[in-house]
């Protein structure tokens, strides 16, 4: 994929989109949620029903997410404004954490301390007997990337997904080293970040943003 036009001059690339699904109950408790199958709370409609309107907006070309409700649901709101099918892909679910799942942090820290240490120091954990994140980025990059290769010269996808998914496959399509995906920082409830396709690959362009992309003016555009 390139980002210049067939004249040769530059263009706008395609873009992808990474949404992460709204509040659930166990957000709020600070659960570990992993692959369980967590519902919305009403605020967590709201937020997704705020966030598809905006990102309406900027007419997206597709919408893949994953098929854990909290995501599926989220897409929905915004397949209903764009008319756009969804496609659900279960590449796309958090990481699954064994028996972490369910426990709150503070749980997993008193239960696992050793482990949720090792993971905090960005050594690569299967947290609870689960995934390592670039697992998770093994069966989620590609899957984004099978999305993107099919849409328009600079078109949009939008991947309705989860936190800790979102975080490893940007990770990985940066071509970051693991040790750093962290770095990265988490993405607050329906809120989303945005890669955009460049000459050298694919960038960075939003991180947790929560209202819509404005373009870079200055001389690192």
């Amino acid at each position: 994929m390139s980002a210049f036009s067939e004249a040769g001059k530059p263009g706008r690339g395609r873009r992808i989109i990474l949404w992460r699904h709204g509040q659930t109950s166990w957000n709020v408790e600070r659960r570990f949620q992993g692959t369980t199958d967590v519902d919305l709370t009403e605020t967590g409609v709201a937020q997704a029903r705020r966030a598809a309107r905006l990102l309406a907006s900027l007419k997206p070309d597709a919408i893949v997410a994953s098929d854990l409700r909290r995501a599926a649901l989220t897409a929905a709101e915004l397949a209903t404004l764009t008319g756009l099918d969804v496609t659900h892909d279960e590449a796309l679910r958090e990481t699954y954490a064994g028996v972490w799942q369910g426990l709150t942090h503070e749980e997993i820290i008193a239960r696992h301390g050793e482990e949720y240490a090792a993971w905090k120091r960005g050594e690569p954990v299967r947290r609870g007997g689960g995934e390592l994140e670039t697992e998770v980025a093994d069966r989620a990059a590609p899957v984004v990337l099978r999305h993107a290769e099919k849409l328009p010269e600079g078109g949009t996808l939008v991947v309705a997904s989860h936190g800790g998914t979102i975080r490893t496959t940007i990770g990985r399509l940066l071509g970051l080293d693991p040790h750093n995906w962290e770095s990265l920082g988490g993405l607050s409830n329906c809120c989303w970040s945005v890669l955009g396709e460049g000459a050298r690959g694919w960038r960075l362009l939003e991180h947790n943003a929560g209202t819509l992309p404005e373009p870079v003016l200055g001389d690192d555009d």
